[in-house]
């Protein structure tokens, strides 16, 4: 399925420069995922309070973009400086979640949406993120299929963020975006789900595959 998630692999390319220098700086991974959650909680709650002028929501967009490179730079820290830890495998899901309710949220105020759609879709993100947080639970791997996966989602709320901000109100057809963007959310969930249960599967035919599986070097 297609996803803004599958150009990572050049995003993080372009990073990895930034990433180094925070290794030699001794900025750790945890600290890189807390700052981007804090940042989401503190831009969040300038978005529901101040959100009357509705300049305000072009620094969404923005934070969007600084925000995959948060998440981007995190993970090459925790991957290939030897950052990796139980607590920051919790930080990294958690925080996601967190951030994702606080920057969509102030949305409710926004018309042509409200409760009901954007609550919809805050509720089905954070399902999808446990979707595929699971696949290691059950002997797969972390899942990222789409559509609508976090990247794709901060695309679309980005974009929001931006007809917001430079225009006084937004078309009334454009509460539907918010029905299409829960659906899409569903299907991710159902690909994760599979994505999930056959990368299970096939971890488990190459064990019992393996000659070399059970035996004592």
């Amino acid at each position: 399925m297609i996803s803004i998630y599958q150009l990572k692999p050049r995003f993080q390319a372009l990073l990895r420069p930034i990433a180094q220098a925070c290794a030699v700086a001794g900025i750790t991974a945890n600290s890189v995922t807390i700052a981007a959650m804090l940042i989401s909680l503190a831009l969040g709650a300038a978005l529901a309070l101040y959100g009357g002028r509705r300049e305000v929501f072009l620094l969404l967009p923005l934070w969007m973009f600084l925000r995959m490179a948060f998440n981007a730079i995190d993970g090459m820290l925790a991957r290939e400086f030897g950052q990796k830890s139980a607590l920051g495998a919790y930080l990294n899901e958690l925080s996601d979640v967190v951030s994702d309710a606080a920057l969509y949220l102030p949305f409710v105020a926004v018309a042509p949406f409200g409760w009901s759609s954007i609550g919809a879709v805050v509720f089905l993100s954070a399902v999808s993120e446990m979707a595929g947080a699971l696949g290691p639970m059950v002997g797969g791997e972390r899942r990222y299929d789409g559509p609508m996966g976090k990247s794709d989602r901060a695309f679309v709320f980005g974009s929001l963020g931006v007809a917001t901000g430079l225009s006084p109100a937004l078309p009334d057809w454009l509460f539907w975006l918010m029905p299409l963007s829960a659906g899409a959310i569903v299907l991710n969930i159902i690909n994760r789900i599979r994505g999930g249960i056959a990368s299970a599967m096939s971890a488990s035919r190459m064990k019992k595959n393996d000659p070399d599986h059970g035996h004592l070097c």
